[in-house]
C-alpha cells in the first residue's frame, strides 16, 4: 500500500502536497542489465533514509537567495526561485487552465479494471481519476460507503485485490495527486493529506513524524515529544512540516486546531453531499508556494502586485512572523523578471542543447514517456588526460541535470549519458555527485548505480507536464519529429505518386499542386520526366503552388 512520505509538500510548478501516488519503478537492490555490472536503485529526496549511509544536503552558498513573484499579467502568474543569480525553480499557472492537483473530491467508481489493478472515479470534472490499488485504503474493503470513522484500520496485512476493495457504484473519498496530461486523467489517491503552516495531516494513517528536511536529531526528538504531548485526535496522523521547527508548542497546536476543523469540514461535506462533488479546495498558487518553499534561508521575496503583496504578508504574519518583513512590494518600472534575468533564463529552458561552464555541454530529447540526456565534452581539453577531462565534464553536468530537471519539470524514467570514465574511484565520485545534486529537488527521484557504458539511470516523480510540454505545441511542419523531408525528397516521392495516379485515372488532365520550393525543383530537375509522363498518358498535367502548403504536403486530383 502507497503511504505518503514523512515529508514536507513536494511542489512541482503548481503543487502543494507530498500526496501519496503510484511510485515510480525502482529498481530491485542488485537487479543486473545482461552483460553488465549490478544496478542498485536508491531513492533520491525527501524520502532518502537516514542513516550512515545518507547523502548530506550540499552546503548552501552564502550569496542572496530570492523568491520574485509576476503577478503583473493577469493571464499568468509566474514564481521563480533565484539562488547565486541563477534560477533554481519555476512555478507558472494560467489564469484560464483550471488546476485540480491536490483537490479532494467524493468520487463514485464507474469501472473496476482487474487488468491493471484500477478503477476509475467520476470526479465531476469532466475526466475520470485512475485510482491503482495501492492507493486505495485497506478499510475500503468490504464497506459499502465512505467508510470515515475507520479510515485508518487495517483489517490484515494482505495485499487486497482491487476487485476486493471496491465495487462499481461505490462511493470513494479521493485526493488528485498528478494533473491530467496528454490523453491520460488525473492520478488519484484515498490517502488524503491536508497542509497546514507547520502541519500536514494524514487522516487515513494513524501515525506522527518529523519531516526529514529537519536533520537535527535533538530537534526531531524536541518535535516528536511535543506533538506526542499535545494529543492528537485518534486515528489520524501528523508531520511537523520544516516552519514547523522552533515554533512555541501553542503555535503547533493552534494549526492542528486549524486542519482537524478542515478535516471535520470535509468529513460534513461527504455525509450532506452526493458524488462526484468537490470537498476541499487548494489554495492559490503564490500562498501554496510560499507555505511550501519559506524557510529561514530565503533572504527576500519580491512581488509586483499590491494586492498580492498585501495577501502575502497577511499569510506569512500568522505562518512565520519574523519572515514577514521579508517579503517586499516591487513598483519599478522595469518588469520583475526582466529586471533579475529570469525572462532570459526562461527562454534557455526550452533550448535543446545545453552549455556547461567549462565548455562541455548537455543535450536534452523528450519523448513520451522517456528522457534522454547526453552529455558531450565540446571543446573543453584542459585537462592532462582523458580521464580527468571526463571527470571534470560529468561533475559539472551531474549538477546542471539536477537543475535543468528542476527547471523543466521532467519526469518518468531518465537516462543520463556521461561521458565513459575507466578509473573506479573517478565513476564512485560522479555517482556521490549526482545523488548530492537529486537531494536539492522536492520532488522524489530513484537513481541507480553508473553501468559500464557510463549510464546512471534514474527516475522523477511527475504530478503534471513538464514546461515544454506545457508551453510549446507540436510543430504543424514536422508534427514533432524535428525534421521535415527534403524538396528532393518530396519531388521523387510525386513522380511516384504521379505514375500510380495516371495509371488508374481515365480522366484528360490531371492538376498538381505543391509547396513553392517543390514546385521550383520540379521545374528545374525533373522538367523532360513531366513531360514524358504527359507523352505516354495523353493527358494534360498543370502544376501549380500554394503558399499555404506545409512543405512535403502534395494534393493530385484528376478535372
Amino acid at each position: 500500500m502507497q503511504e505518503p512520505a514523512t515529508d514536507d509538500p513536494l511542489p512541482s510548478p503548481g503543487e502543494s502536497l507530498p500526496l501519496a501516488a503510484p511510485s515510480p519503478p525502482v529498481l530491485p537492490e542488485g537487479t543486473a542489465i545482461p552483460g553488465d555490472g549490478p544496478i542498485v536503485a536508491r531513492e533520491i529526496g525527501p524520502t532518502e533514509p537516514e542513516g550512515r549511509d545518507a547523502v548530506p544536503e550540499p552546503a548552501r552558498p552564502v550569496s542572496p537567495k530570492r523568491i520574485l513573484v509576476n503577478v503583473s499579467d493577469p493571464e499568468e502568474t509566474r514564481i521563480a526561485v533565484v539562488e547565486d543569480g541563477k534560477v533554481e525553480e519555476i512555478y507558472f499557472e494560467r489564469a484560464a487552465e483550471k488546476k485540480y492537483l491536490g483537490n479532494i473530491y467524493k468520487g463514485r467508481v464507474t469501472n473496476l479494471e482487474p487488468a491493471i489493478q484500477a478503477a476509475f472515479v467520476d470526479l465531476g470534472i469532466g475526466r475520470n481519476g485512475f485510482l491503482h490499488a495501492s492507493d486505495v485504503l485497506p478499510s475500503y474493503a468490504g464497506a459499502t460507503s465512505i467508510p470515515l470513522d475507520r479510515l485508518s484500520e487495517r483489517p490484515n496485512g494482505k495485499r487486497l485485490k482491487i476487485q476486493e476493495l471496491l465495487a462499481n457504484g461505490q462511493d470513494v473519498l479521493v485526493q488528485i495527486t498528478k494533473d491530467s496530461i496528454g490523453a491520460k486523467g488525473p492520478t488519484i489517491t484515498t490517502y488524503v493529506s491536508l497542509p497546514g503552516q507547520y502541519l500536514v495531516l494524514m487522516p487515513g494513517i494513524a501515525r506522527y513524524g518529523v519531516s526529514k528536511r529537519i536533520e537535527d536529531r535533538q530537534q526531531r526528538a524536541k518535535l516528536r515529544e511535543s506533538l506526542f504531548r499535545l494529543a492528537p485526535p485518534s486515528g489520524m496522523g501528523y508531520i511537523v512540516r520544516t516552519a514547523g521547527q522552533d515554533r512555541d508548542p501553542g503555535d503547533i497546536e493552534r494549526d492542528m486546531a486549524h486542519i482537524t476543523a478542515v478535516w471535520n469540514d470535509v468529513r460534513d461535506k461527504v455525509r450532506l453531499t452526493a458524488a462526484p462533488a468537490l470537498l476541499y479546495q487548494e489554495t492559490d498558487m503564490v500562498i501554496r508556494v510560499l507555505r511550501d518553499l519559506l524557510a529561514a534561508d530565503i533572504d527576500e521575496i519580491l512581488i509586483d502586485d499590491r494586492d498580492v503583496w498585501e495577501r502575502a504578508r497577511e499569510f506569512l504574519s500568522g505562518a512565520v512572523p519574523e519572515l514577514a518583513g521579508r517579503v517586499q512590494l516591487y513598483e519599478a518600472a522595469l518588469p520583475l523578471f526582466t529586471k533579475y534575468g529570469i525572462e532570459e533564463e526562461i527562454e534557455k529552458i526550452y533550448n535543446r542543447k545545453i552549455p556547461l561552464p567549462s565548455g562541455g555541454y548537455l543535450v536534452i530529447e523528450q519523448t513520451e514517456a522517456l528522457v534522454a540526456i547526453d552529455v558531450n565534452s565540446g571543446r573543453y581539453r584542459d585537462e592532462e588526460d582523458l580521464e580527468a577531462t571526463a571527470l571534470k565534464i560529468n561533475l559539472e553536468a551531474a549538477q546542471e541535470i539536477a537543475r535543468q530537471l528542476r527547471l523543466r519539470d521532467l519526469g518518468g524514467v531518465i537516462v543520463n549519458d556521461f561521458i565513459d570514465m575507466e578509473v573506479e574511484k573517478n565513476r564512485k565520485e560522479l555517482e556521490r555527485a549526482m545523488v548530492a545534486a537529486l537531494r536539492r529537488d522536492r520532488a522524489k527521484c530513484w537513481v541507480s548505480k553508473i553501468s559500464r557504458f557510463g549510464i546512471i539511470e534514474m527516475t522523477r516523480q511527475r504530478v503534471r507536464p513538464s514546461f515544454e510540454r506545457a508551453n510549446y505545441e507540436p510543430c504543424q511542419h514536422c508534427r514533432g519529429t524535428g525534421v521535415v523531408k527534403t524538396v528532393r525528397s518530396v519531388g521523387i516521392k510525386l513522380l511516384r505518386q504521379l505514375r500510380a495516379h495516371l495509371a488508374q485515372k481515365k480522366r484528360s488532365a490531371i492538376e498538381v499542386v505543391v509547396h513553392p520550393n517543390v514546385l521550383q525543383y520540379l521545374v528545374n530537375q525533373h522538367r523532360r520526366q513531366i513531360a514524358q509522363l504527359e507523352d505516354e498518358s495523353s493527358r494534360t498535367i498543370s502544376l501549380k503552388s500554394n503558399t499555404e502548403f506545409e512543405p512535403d504536403q502534395v494534393l493530385i486530383r484528376s478535372r
